[in-house]
């Protein structure tokens, strides 16, 4: 009995260990699980719901146009400053001389054409357009040259040519001498109506 039981619990412990051997063997043989992956790793996010999001880029583009505005604004502020700064290079105010056409109101005259003269030697021939011609009937006043000259007497000669009263060729002219001093020198030449005389009168100006 006592040797029956012996054998029992020796077989018993044998076959423990076989199993507890087998285990570790299939322990070590498979494959760790990752430890640290969470279990919602796997999990997918579902697709985000449209909103007003989209129409985010219009301040963008809103701000990039105004950006472009203000870079134009520049632009042409610089030639400008450009224009002006040759023009006081090239023409100096001690030696600066001007000249400008104006027209008040010029019912009786309707310009084609002016040819200028200073000190005898021609310094413009300017065709107009009807355009420009409207553009002196509205109160512009045309630069149609700019010089250099020493000091001293100079005379200006200038010639209109145009449409009279009753649409007849008209061409007239006016003379002026002047004296050129250290300043810059502005000159207007005018063309006026005289209703007295129901004639245009051609006058030159001197700007003070």
């Amino acid at each position: 009995m006592f040797k029956h039981n012996a054998l029992t619990s020796l077989f018993f412990a044998v076959a423990m260990s076989m199993h507890v051997a087998h285990a570790a063997d299939a322990a070590a043989v498979a494959p760790a699980a990752p430890a640290s992956t969470p279990a919602t790793a796997v999990a997918i996010a579902p697709p985000a719901a449209p909103s007003t999001a989209a129409s985010a880029p219009a301040a963008p583009l809103a701000s990039l146009d105004t950006r472009i505005q203000d870079v134009k604004g520049d632009v042409i502020r610089l030639n400008r400053d450009l224009l002006v700064l040759e023009e006081e290079l090239l023409f100096p105010a001690n030696t600066q001389v001007a000249l400008f056409v104006s027209m008040d109101v010029g019912k009786m005259f309707s310009l084609d054409s002016v040819q200028i003269k200073l000190d005898d030697k021609p310094v413009t021939n300017y065709l107009y357009t009807p355009a420009e011609v409207s553009a002196l009937h509205r109160g512009g006043v045309q630069r149609v040259f700019v010089g250099n000259l020493k000091s001293g007497e100079h005379t200006i000669v200038a010639f209109f040519t145009g449409g009279g009263p009753h649409e007849r060729d008209y061409k007239r002219g006016t003379t002026i001498k002047f004296d050129k001093g250290v300043e810059p020198k502005y000159i207007e030449l005018q063309i006026k109506d005289s209703m007295a005389k129901l004639q245009p009168e051609f006058d030159v100006k001197v700007w003070q």
